[in-house]
C-alpha cells in the first residue's frame, strides 16, 4: 500500500536475508549502485540494519532519501525471510514509502527472456522448489518436487541491487497500489511449533 506519492526519480533500497547470506544494494535512476553481500549461517538480525547504514553512507544517501524498498521474500530459509520482510514493512511504514516483495523465481527468471520458463531453487532434503514463468511473469504457483542430481540449479541469490531494480520496475508498471511484502513459503516449517504463539505478520 503506497502512504506517499511514488516518487520515480529517487533511490530504491533492496535487501535479502532468505538463505546464508545479508545482501543489500542499491538502484536509482535506471542504474544499479552500491551493493554489499555476506555469507553467514547466522546473525542476519544483526547485520542487516548496520550493513544497510553502510550502504547508505557509501552512496552519500540518508534514508529519507529513499523512494521505496525492495526486499527478498524467498522462498529460503523461514526465520531469515522473516527477518527481511518485518523490517522492510517497518521501514515503509516509518518513511513513508512503499514496500515491494520480489520471490527468489522472480530473480532467478530476470533477464532470461519471455519464453516459457521453469524455474528451479534447492530444497531441503534433496528437493527443489518449481514455478513456471512465461512472459517474465509467473503463470502458475510454485511447487515443491524431489529433485534428482541435475534437476535443481545452484542458488544463485542475485544482488540487492537486482531486487531493488525488479521493484523499481514493478513500481514503474503499475496500475495500482502494491501489496505490502509477505513471506513466499512453499512447505512448511521443518521445526516443531513453540509453545508460545510466534508474532504474526499484519496482512
Amino acid at each position: 500500500m503506497r502512504s506517499a506519492p511514488l516518487r520515480p526519480e529517487a533511490p530504491i533500497l533492496g535487501f535479502d536475508t532468505s538463505a546464508a547470506h545479508c545482501a543489500a544494494g542499491l538502484f536509482w535512476a535506471g542504474r544499479k549502485m552500491p551493493s554489499r553481500y555476506e555469507e553467514m549461517q547466522r546473525g542476519q538480525a544483526e547485520r542487516l540494519m548496520p550493513m544497510l547504514e553502510e550502504l547508505l553512507t557509501e552512496a552519500g544517501l540518508g534514508w529519507r532519501d529513499l523512494g521505496a524498498i525492495g526486499v527478498g521474500t524467498g522462498p529460503g530459509n523461514f526465520t531469515g525471510i522473516r527477518i527481511a520482510v518485518s523490517a522492510a514493512r517497518g521501514l515503509a511504514l516509518g518513511l513513508g514509502v512503499p514496500a515491494i516483495g520480489v520471490s527468489s523465481f522472480e530473480l532467478q527468471a530476470h533477464g532470461r527472456g519471455d519464453g516459457p520458463l521453469l524455474i528451479t531453487l534447492p530444497a531441503p532434503r534433496g528437493q527443489a522448489y518449481i514455478q513456471r514463468f512465461e512472459g517474465g511473469a509467473p503463470v502458475a504457483a510454485p511447487d515443491l518436487i524431489e529433485a534428482g542430481p541435475d534437476e535443481s540449479a545452484p542458488y544463485d541469490p542475485g544482488t540487492g541491487s537486482l531486487i531493488a531494480e525488479i521493484a523499481a520496475r514493478r513500481l514503474a508498471g503499475a496500475t495500482a497500489p502494491l501489496p505490502r511484502p509477505a513471506p513466499h513459503y512453499v512447505r512448511p516449517a521443518d521445526a516443531a511449533p513453540m509453545r508460545d504463539a510466534a508474532p504474526v505478520i499484519l496482512p
